[in-house]
């Protein structure tokens, strides 16, 4: 089968509808997370603690859809993970108590966290590597699509009808997948590598068989943690710092979210260029410093027209690169391993990252906001470092 075009768009179109689906599933907890306390009468704690086991099992579905996408094939797999979240999701609609909610987050972690390194290595597996940063920062942008879609839904769903339908909504994708299996065939490269070794084994401990793919998979793991950090302590806490050090109204601060997920959107398809065009060595030092220099520079303005306008700078150097990690992942590793180390990398990124809201929560609550500033600074250094010090792997073609 040859690669053509038309079968490449088809294959973008699809990862990006799954982390669409992927973002919406995650958002609908964010909105529904109040209603949920008060239906079942739980603590602060208890419900954050939906957060946790849902990463939990981003993590170990990431694992385990790895391995078996690498083993069995992309679009095989890649239709079980959006199954599995969606009737997760649709199923929390129906939990009687705070337990089944945990256990079914769980579940929908497990689907999501498989889906993402599936559908970046399927993208991969179409794209020369200097194209791939600009599939893979149209596959991010999928993601903010279903978190606005998911916003919209709370907005309409919740007040009129509750939360427990909100999440029936998640049942839709079920049906999507019918069209994926119809109309998308496995990849031509996953493929060719499958016929040359139909009986190879693959394993987590491949990613660590020599010092320098060792070394490779810590350093892009580092990487993958600081970009979650520094995307969850922006998001988390920036606006709650507006409006108290500042007196920024809630109205305010909504305005200061929505110019910075422009600004998102804006940095990852800048990114993806910039990264095609200049290489990940140069493209990434480039927004790291800019990030950390942004963060520090924007908490100290007080006129409310800058602030829109740095949130929006910030957001287009915090997270506009985040849009290249499918494709930063995909370069170091070949076709066998490549969704198993997407989805190793960027979960375990993802888990160890998400304890950046509880430590910048600290720092201010018991230090200052400098020093919180500070923190984030010394991460996006820690990933400079990473990033120059990464050995560089001569990638061509679809390998």
């Amino acid at each position: 089968m040859e690669i053509t075009p038309a079968y490449q768009r088809k294959v973008l179109r699809s990862a990006m509808m799954g982390l669409g689906l992927e973002g919406m599933d995650i958002m609908f907890l964010s909105f529904a997370l109040s209603s949920i306390i008060v239906s079942f009468g739980i603590s602060s704690a208890e419900a954050g603690l939906i957060a946790t086991v849902t990463n939990l099992g981003m993590l170990v579905g990431g694992v385990i859809f790895g391995l078996l996408a690498d083993r069995y094939g992309r679009v095989r797999i890649f239709t079980y993970t959006i199954f599995l979240f969606a009737i997760a999701t649709a199923l929390t609609a129906f939990a009687t108590n705070i337990y089944w909610v945990y256990v079914l987050r769980f579940l929908a972690g497990v689907g999501g966290g498989g889906e993402f390194g599936i559908g970046m290595a399927m993208v991969a597996d179409v794209y020369a590597a200097n194209k791939r940063g600009r599939a893979s920062s149209m596959i991010s942008l999928g993601g903010q699509a279903g978190a606005v879609a998911a916003a919209l839904l709370a907005a309409l769903i919740i007040p009129w009808l509750g939360w427990r339908v909100l999440f029936v909504i998640g049942i839709l994708p079920v049906f999507w997948i019918y069209f994926v299996r119809k109309h998308l065939k496995e990849t031509p490269t996953w493929l060719r590598q499958h016929k040359k070794d139909p009986t190879q084994r693959i394993s987590i401990g491949t990613l660590f068989n020599s010092p320098k793919t060792a070394f490779t998979t810590v350093a892009l793991t580092v990487m993958a943690a600081v970009q979650v950090a520094g995307y969850y302590g922006l998001m988390n806490w920036l606006p709650s710092i507006l409006q108290k050090e500042l007196g920024l109204s809630v109205t305010g601060s909504s305005l200061w979210m929505i110019s910075t997920i422009a600004g998102m959107c804006l940095g990852m398809i800048t990114f993806g260029q910039i990264m095609d065009r200049l290489g990940a060595k140069r493209a990434y030092p480039l927004f790291l410093i800019a990030a950390g220099i942004s963060i520090f520079v924007y908490v100290y303005i007080s006129d409310s027209i800058a602030l829109l306008i740095g949130g929006t700078v910030v957001g287009f150097f915090v997270n506009g690169m985040s849009a290249g990690y499918g494709a930063l992942i995909s370069n170091h590793y070949p076709t066998a391993i490549r969704s198993t180390a997407n989805n190793v990398i960027f979960n375990t990124g993802r888990a160890v990252g998400g304890f950046s809201p509880f430590i910048i929560g600290y720092l201010l609550e018991h230090h200052s906001m400098l020093i919180a500033m500070t923190f984030l600074a010394v991460l996006y250094t820690v990933s400079l470092v990473m990033i120059i010090l990464l050995p560089k792997r001569d990638v061509s073609g679809l390998d």
